[in-house]
This record gives C-alpha cells, sequence and structure tokens, in this order.
C-alpha cells in the first residue's frame, strides 16, 4: 500500500507508524535503494533549479524502475506486506499537474517503469494549504521541490484530488489533521476496513 499526498501532509511520519504496526516493508519514493538515494539528492538539491520538467520525470521514473525490481517485487515474492511513502500517484500529480507534463503519457511511463505493479491502497492524506504551509516552516530548511511556490502545490493538490475521485476503489483520502496518534488511528482503520 502506498501513502501519498503533498509537502507537509504527514505522510513520511504516518507510512512509518502504519508499516510498524503491520510488521510491514517500509521503503519510500524517490530513495527506496542506494540508486534512488543518489537520484534523491539531485532531485531535491535546490541547487538544480533549473532542472527542466522533463528530465525531472525521468530522473523520478528511473527511480521507481530500480526501486520495484531491487526492494517492492522480491519483498512481495516473498509475501511481505510493503508500505510505501509515495509511488505513481505523486508522479502524476508532481509531474502531470504540477509541472504541466502529458499525464496519461507519464501514466503509461510509470507503469512500464514499473512493471505493471500497483498497489493493492492508496492512502491519500489531505490538509489545507495553510497547515501544510505552517508545518513547513516549522521544519526549517527547503529543498527543490518544497520551494515550488504556492501555485504549484494548488494543482499539485488538484492532481491528488482528481486522482483519487477517478479511482475511488484503490483510492481512500483521509483528513491529515490533528495530532500524529489521531491521524495514525484514522490511517489504521482504513486499511483494515479495505484490505480486511
Amino acid at each position: 500500500m502506498v501513502l501519498e499526498g503533498g509537502e507537509g501532509t504527514g505522510k513520511s511520519t504516518q507510512a512509518a507508524l502504519l508499516a510498524e504496526r503491520l510488521g510491514a516493508l517500509l521503503t519510500r519514493e524517490p530513495g527506496g535503494t542506494p540508486v534512488g538515494e543518489s537520484i534523491r539528492r539531485l532531485l531535491l538539491d535546490p541547487a538544480n533549479a533549473g532542472l527542466s520538467a522533463r528530465a525531472e520525470a525521468l530522473l523520478v521514473l528511473a527511480d521507481r524502475a530500480e526501486h520495484v525490481s531491487a526492494v517492492i517485487e522480491p519483498a512481495l515474492q516473498s509475501g511481505r506486506d510493503v508500505v510505501c511513502d509515495r509511488f505513481s500517484g505523486s508522479t502524476l500529480a508532481y509531474q502531470g499537474w504540477g509541472r504541466g507534463l502529458p499525464v496519461e503519457q507519464l501514466r503509461e511511463l510509470s507503469a512500464w517503469a514499473a512493471a505493471g505493479c500497483e498497489p493493492d491502497l492508496v492512502v491519500l492524506l489531505s490538509v489545507p494549504a495553510a497547515v501544510a504551509s505552517a508545518r513547513l516552516a516549522a521544519r526549517g530548511s527547503v529543498d527543490r521541490l518544497e520551494g515550488a511556490g504556492a501555485e504549484f502545490f494548488g494543482r499539485v493538490a488538484e492532481g491528488f484530488a482528481a486522482l483519487a475521485a477517478g479511482d475511488p476503489r484503490r483510492w481512500v483520502t483521509l483528513d491529515a489533521e490533528g495530532t500524529v496518534e489521531q491521524v495514525a488511528e484514522r490511517v489504521a482503520s482504513v486499511v483494515a476496513s479495505r484490505l480486511g
């Protein structure tokens, strides 16, 4: 299963808590492999502010191809559950809606990069923009994506909402306001009800 959401929604924290609760493998994109960590540094480094949208998308997809091949598929084949912090939904929302690249082309490329691997459940964590901004401000330093601006993140949020509305069988949107514990209980409840 995958946790998705914009910056400041708490998805990394919630992914870790869910994986611990389930005894699942916790992983993330970008960065779930040594190669992925190198790609993550490139993507998030503010020094790479001029990186083109297509190059950004291709780096994300390269990370996914390696991640699925080296981490996700072996874990699933061994019978292990996997909780992933971001997956293809982020590519479509960030590089598609956010950067303005063709969403359907990205969807096809992402499916190819993932060798058809898809999550059973996607939990989209959602908070108002003001809450996300306050959480990011409390963190301090801002990476290349976190500094992309309010208009960009507005488009990303629209993208996530469209993805969730377009696939209600797989996606569920959760309110991520409240304490870490309150949100963790919401996530655990929806996972139990959807995946039993």
